[in-house]
């Protein structure tokens, strides 16, 4: 759990074009989801961008899940053989 809580307190951020995005997480050994914390674009936060890219983002970690999760099972059913 200290690890977990360790990870999730970090933070990430870039600022270009006058666009600034902060985001928290770390993708891998499935200890914890990144999750965009702040974003704005000149100034100006966007609370359905943000919310938007979100989703996105977990969406896209589940789809990467299952299919690593098919490919590993496609593996082990190889090495059976």
């Amino acid at each position: 759990m200290k690890i977990k809580k360790a990870v999730e307190s970090e933070s990430v951020e870039v600022e270009d074009s006058g666009v600034r995005v902060i985001i928290s997480g770390f993708v891998g050994m499935g200890i914890s989801e990144p999750k965009v914390k702040l974003l704005s674009v000149n100034g100006v936060e966007n609370k359905v961008l943000l919310d938007t890219l979100n989703k996105a983002l977990k969406k896209s970690l589940e789809v990467s899940a299952k299919k690593l999760k098919d490919m590993s099972g496609e593996l082990q059913g190889m090495a059976g053989m």
